[in-house]
């Protein structure tokens, strides 16, 4: 069972930098973890947590919360304000039965196919539907 700790993740800039995510808590079995710039409300917020159905299957999710904030300014008195939010969530189902190498095989498939650059990277990242 790993332990809650720092998770470092590149991002997709020409020069990828790094952006590190600290524990922040576990509640109800959600593992949440925060990169802070200072305003809690624009954090971004990396959360994982594991469910066994009664079905008898296992559920990891993994949640990605990215907030853009802006300085709003009234009266001469400047705030935080979130403008927009990118919401990344990736589920997968596994059978009790299923085994260590079939998990991981699932997990390397979808991991590529997420970084395919003529079909799969270009729905996401560019906002282009295939046709």
């Amino acid at each position: 069972m790993p332990q809650l700790a720092n998770v470092v993740i590149n991002d997709g800039a020409s020069t990828p930098v790094a952006h590190t995510y600290t524990p922040m808590d576990i509640v109800g079995n959600v593992a949440r973890l925060v990169e802070s710039n200072g305003v809690p409300v624009g954090n971004n917020v990396l959360t994982t947590s594991l469910t066994k159905t009664a079905a008898g299957r296992w559920k990891p999710v993994l949640k990605l919360q990215l907030p853009i904030v802006q300085t709003q300014t009234i009266n001469g008195v400047s705030t935080p304000v979130v403008v927009r939010t990118a919401f990344a969530n990736v589920e997968m189902s596994f059978d009790g039965t299923s085994t260590a190498q079939e998990r991981k095989d699932a997990i390397a498939l979808l991991t590529n196919a997420l970084l395919n650059a003529a079909v799969i990277k270009p729905v996401f990242a560019d906002l282009q539907a295939i046709y």
